[in-house]
């Protein structure tokens, strides 16, 4: 989720330089397991903390794959003992 979103929003003059960036990261695939788990986030946490499909989704792949996110605003995930950082 993290990749498309830069995807999607680069400019075309930053595409190969981009590409370069994020070829070094590994890219988890969306499995039914990852969904469920999504869905079981966004039911507890969208109604008190407002939490986005996306953020659903990516909090749920970091939590089935042991992996960690990396964002500027942390409050996007309301989750305790959740695995997020300030990006910079």
């Amino acid at each position: 989720m993290q990749r498309a979103e830069v995807v999607f929003f680069m400019l075309p003059d930053e595409e190969e330089r981009t590409l370069l960036f994020l070829s070094q990261f590994k890219t988890a695939p969306v499995t039914q397991d990852i969904v469920d788990c999504a869905g079981a986030l966004y039911r507890k946490w969208n109604p008190s903390h407002g939490l986005d499909i996306n953020d659903a989704i990516l909090a749920a792949t970091a939590l089935q794959t042991g992996g960690q996110v990396f964002c500027l605003n942390a409050k996007h995930y309301p989750m305790p003992n959740f695995p997020v950082k300030k990006a910079w």
